[in-house]
């Protein structure tokens, strides 16, 4: 299939993107940009601006001008705002939806999705508003005792590049709500789509409340972190990185940070499950079609019981084969490029580095005939896999997915809970029994009982042990961009 991607590629080169902050749009100090990439062409795509430690000052100076005010607007109107803002998103899902197809290799129809759900979230923590009331004790029996709930002025938003713009208009709801201002840093591999959300919502915010930095390599992250007046840090990424950000952010003050972090997350099949059900459950929940796998949530160790391993694995390779790879600006495409050379490369070294340790390709592990442009890879299933091996412990990023069996409950659990990662988990099963006690028993933060992939808004993200702290996605998020003040009235 072919990877050209006409004019809509050329009307993103052909127009200057600049730095939404402080209520204008201008360049990097001194002009500076950096190639942004198409990964489905390897041509460039755009130049965005590469900010300066200067820039990243100003957006945070800005922005903590702007917080003093809108902590003071009554949340009924923070909520109007952030509808308004969904609205015109909306409005725009075309323009959006292209844009991070063209910038991350994402398929163009599951942009739409993202770009659907991004405004969804925004309306949700607008719901959320009467959560963010206090409470009155009775800590004595003369006295008033309540607690508020206060915003802590600027925070920092850094967002990976695998969903660019859910993850650009999502993460800013819940801080923008509590009553912050919101500095936004996307991805150097992605940018455009959170620079046009800062566009987007330069006529609905008051100025200099969203301003968004762009930079390559961990300079921009880096002085945003270390900002003396970012108090409140909110990080999706790599496990490597969370740890970075929580010691730098660290040696300059204490900050209250939220990670959500890598998966390398087991979806289990017990015996009684229904098989059809499950084989497609495991195609969905490792996000070929949605993401090329490269999402922390997806379930790419596959446990299968041994009685239904071969039944099962059949039925997932007979879909997984079905799979269209192809130019992502092709509504045909179900399954993209990897977003750039780096992710390319990663992935097909763990193939290469499974093989060594005796794993088999089933199927997939190489790039597709007829794209000879492009970091292209096919969906990937490898079996043979066991407790132990790399592809087992480390997170791939990619679309590579491991097939283990196992013969008892105990065995499946130890192998689920055997990595140092605790995001999602998934079990297949009929018994009720047994859902429950395995749900309860897997180290992971959200569990789906026969489902996968999903998420539903209001029910909290996050993961357990190197997959992070914190949880999103939920009233928790809203809360914990908040700090409690308890008051007491003497009478």
């Amino acid at each position: 299939m072919s990877t050209t991607t006409g004019p809509a590629s050329a009307t993103v080169a052909d127009r200057e993107w600049t730095l939404p902050v402080g209520g204008r749009f201008r360049a990097a100090e001194g002009g500076v940009t950096y190639v942004v990439e198409n990964p489905a062409t390897e041509r460039t795509l755009a130049a965005a601006p590469d900010a300066a430690p200067s820039d990243v000052d100003e957006a945070v100076r800005s922005a903590a001008d702007a917080a003093a005010k809108w902590r003071h607007v009554d949340v009924r109107e923070r909520g109007r705002r952030l509808r308004t803002l969904a609205e015109v998103i909306r409005a725009h899902a075309d323009e959006l939806a292209m844009l991070d197809a063209l910038d991350s290799g994402n398929p163009v129809t599951a942009m739409y999705n993202d770009v659907a759900w991004g405004a969804e979230v925004l309306d949700l923590f607008a719901d959320f508003a009467s959560h963010l009331g206090g409470a009155t004790i009775p800590a004595s029996a003369e006295n008033l005792h309540y607690t508020r709930r206060a915003p802590f002025g600027v925070v920092a938003r850094i967002v990976p590049f695998n969903h660019p713009f859910f993850f650009a208009a999502s993460k800013v709801a819940a801080p923008l709500m509590a009553g912050n201002a919101v500095v936004l840093k996307p991805s150097d591999i992605t940018p455009l789509s959170a620079l046009r959300l800062g566009e987007l919502a330069a006529d609905i915010l008051p100025a200099g409340l969203l301003p968004v930095v762009t930079g390559s390599g961990p300079a921009a992250s880096s002085a945003l972190v270390k900002h003396p007046l970012v108090r409140r840090i909110g990080f999706i990424g790599s496990d490597r990185v969370g740890r970075i950000i929580q010691r730098d952010a660290a040696e300059v003050g204490v900050k209250e940070i939220s990670l959500e972090l890598g998966g390398k997350n087991a979806l289990i099949v017990c015996p009684d499950a229904d098989l059809d059900a499950a084989a497609n459950g495991i195609v969905n929940g490792m996000n070929f079609a949605w993401s090329q796998g490269q999402s922390c949530g997806s379930t790419s160790r596959v446990l299968l019981h041994s009685s239904v391993a071969d039944q099962v694995l059949d039925s997932v390779l007979a879909q997984v084969k079905e799979i269209s790879v192809g130019s992502p600006v092709d509504p045909a495409t179900r399954m993209g490029p990897l977003a750039s050379r780096a992710q390319y490369d990663k992935a097909r070294s763990y193939v290469e580095i499974a093989t060594d340790e005796g794993a088999t390709v089933a199927y997939g592990g190489k790039r597709p005939d007829g794209l000879e442009a492009g970091y292209f890879l096919e969906p990937t299933i490898l079996t043979d896999v066991r407790q132990g091996m790399r592809i087992e412990q480390e997170e791939v990023f990619g679309p590579v997915m491991s097939v283990l069996t196992y013969d008892d409950l105990d065995d499946a659990v130890r192998i689920a809970n055997g990595v140092e990662f605790g995001l999602t988990g998934s079990i297949w099963t009929r018994d009720v029994s047994t859902a429950v006690t395995l749900a309860d028993r897997l180290e992971a933060g959200y569990v789906w009982i026969n489902g996968s992939s999903r998420h539903f808004w209001g029910m909290p993200f996050g993961g357990t042990k190197s997959s992070g702290v914190g949880r999103e996605e939920s009233v928790e998020e809203l809360l914990s961009y908040t700090e409690l003040k308890a008051v007491n009235v003497l009478v």
